[in-house]
């Protein structure tokens, strides 16, 4: 393996855990002695990375380290422009034009070959009916996630029956025809996904809820018995 290949990949390999990670655990994912490690960190360090740490103890990246200039694969283009044509046809608008944004960032520094190869890749998404649009802009609930923010809906169930509801939101679920809001309703005491569909309003309360949303997270994945995701 090359050295810049192999610095990169250590890098994001630190990224990838946000807790402290033995020498050995990525020695040996890497493929290289503890040695070379050692020395690959060091130099990390000498060129602006922010990794704690010291043998016996195990390493972490502090945030903020920008990557150097995009050094992607063929299969990793193509999964970005797979995944960007995704979000372009199922989430909403807001979330669709930054993923543009982000595929013409990605553009820009790519080499001419490459930007080629993501023009032309044949991965597409197939023309499955789209989710039926909310009555209202899903910014509003990502900004209350984010901030962490009490809201109350207007809730209509499967039978039209409505119930005046305020959620602690902290998730929101994309899927092929219908999109979901997963949060922790005051009225059952417990959680509960609301699909977007069948929300007839939604305002904010300016209350934040008692929770880190990333608690509520982990706690409903224990719940539902629903694996973290890798990233």
């Amino acid at each position: 393996m090359a050295r810049a290949q192999r610095l990169l990949g250590l890098l994001q390999l630190l990224r990838s855990h946000r807790y402290p990670v033995a020498g050995q655990h990525l020695a040996d994912t890497l493929g290289i002695s503890l040695r070379t490690l050692y020395r690959d960190i060091a130099t990390l360090q000498a060129q602006g990375a922010d990794i704690e740490g010291e043998p016996g103890l195990g390493y972490v990246l502090k945030p903020g380290f920008m990557l150097p200039p995009l050094m992607l694969t063929r299969e990793e283009i193509e999964a970005l422009v797979l995944g960007i044509r995704w979000v372009a046809k199922r989430t909403d608008e807001g979330l669709a034009g930054a993923a543009a944004d982000a595929l013409a960032k990605i553009t820009h520094v790519l080499p001419e070959d490459l930007r080629d190869h993501l023009a032309s890749t044949h991965l597409l998404i197939g023309s499955t009916p789209a989710p039926k649009p909310a009555r209202f802009d899903l910014s509003r609930v990502r900004s209350a996630i984010r901030h962490e923010e009490v809201l109350h809906l207007l809730y209509s169930d499967e039978r039209g029956n409505g119930t005046e509801r305020d959620i602690w939101p902290f998730a929101l679920g994309f899927f092929e025809q219908v999109r979901v809001v997963i949060a922790w309703c005051e009225l059952r005491n417990g959680f509960r996904h609301f699909r977007v569909d069948r929300i007839e309003a939604l305002s904010g309360t300016g209350r934040r809820y008692p929770r880190r949303r990333q608690a509520l997270l982990k706690a409903w994945r224990q719940e539902k018995q629903i694996p973290e995701q890798p990233i």
